[in-house]
């Protein structure tokens, strides 16, 4: 039910809150990536969040069941979930594990996105030995490392190691038509596509539409709808929609801005516009969304309460 109060468990530096199947990941202020190290058995009931994750077992095997694929991740390997992807996780008695989840948002402003997109819109599963595999978690562990130090800069330098992991499985894919990722052909040049990403950032907050976006890179609207959801891996809507949901949430979260001014400055039309499509979107209201990540930012979530357990 709507006013149904979330559920809300206790981890490492924070909060997992539950609203119906929609998680809210709390992350410490001026920061958006957190690290949860366990080795619990657990099971984690079907559930979504906006945070990319991605789970790296040092032993044991953890279950991922995804609507229409299962994935069983061993220790060594490393598995990708995109964000908004419903699922299951079932970790047994012997797991070791590190789970990442970090907000996208700041991957989707590099200009090179659209391939950036494509990797974070599917999972992806680095099952095979590899020096690729061997790379990526090398990154993953450095990461790791700056998080538990908690260092000046610490979350700009972890997003650094993700990028550079992205960058990594990026130039496998395209060099190899790796099978973890669909073949897209690209019949636009990336540098006109690169600068409507960038016209596009600029301008979410307009009412912008998909003709000022194909005037904008010299095409019909029809021919420039298809190359875009070629290119982006997503339609025109669809991306500027999310641009526009990651630029509403981070305004909820980080100021007291009225809703209305909420809505006028990531881009709706209206606040019954943003209501609605918040909601549809987030599974809960703009009001409940800030109240639910509210209530985490005013808590103390500064102790850690994770204890490895002796190995004897």
């Amino acid at each position: 039910m709507a006013n149904e109060a979330p559920e809300r468990s206790r981890f490492p530096d924070g909060f997992r809150i539950l609203h119906g199947q929609q998680e809210y990941v709390s992350y410490k202020e001026h920061s958006s990536i957190r690290i949860w190290p366990s080795e619990v058995a657990a099971h984690y009931d079907n559930h979504v969040h906006s945070a990319i994750e991605v789970l790296a077992p040092q032993r044991g095997t953890a279950v991922y069941q995804l609507p229409d694929q299962t994935y069983h991740v061993e220790a060594g390997q490393i598995l990708f979930l995109p964000s908004g992807c419903p699922h299951e996780l079932t970790e047994p008695e012997n797991i070791r594990r590190y789970l990442l989840l970090f907000e996208p948002g700041p991957l989707y402003t590099l200009q090179d996105m659209p391939q950036v997109a494509l990797m974070t819109q599917r999972p992806i599963y680095l099952n095979e030995p590899s020096e690729l595999r061997e790379q990526v978690r090398g990154l993953l562990n450095q990461a790791i490392d700056c998080y538990l130090q908690k260092l000046p800069m610490w979350n700009t330098q972890c997003y650094a190691y993700l990028l550079q992991a992205y960058a990594l499985m990026g130039r496998e894919y395209l060099s190899t038509e790796s099978p973890y990722l669909p073949v897209r052909h690209r019949p636009i040049d990336p540098e006109i596509m690169n600068s409507v990403m960038t016209y596009i950032s600029e301008h979410y907050m307009d009412n912008i539409s998909l003709e000022d976006a194909a005037s904008f890179a010299g095409f019909s609207k029809y021919y420039f709808s298809r190359v875009f959801k070629d290119y982006a891996g997503i339609s025109f809507s669809e991306y500027l929609l999310v641009k526009r949901l990651n630029a509403a949430s981070n305004l909820l979260i980080r100021s007291n801005q009225p809703i209305r001014d909420v809505a006028q400055a990531s881009g709706f039309g209206s606040v019954a516009t943003f209501n609605r499509i918040f909601r549809d979107q987030k599974k809960c209201t703009p009001t409940q969304f800030r109240a639910i990540y509210g209530s985490v930012m005013t808590a103390d979530i500064n102790t850690p309460i994770f204890h490895t357990k002796d190995e004897n």
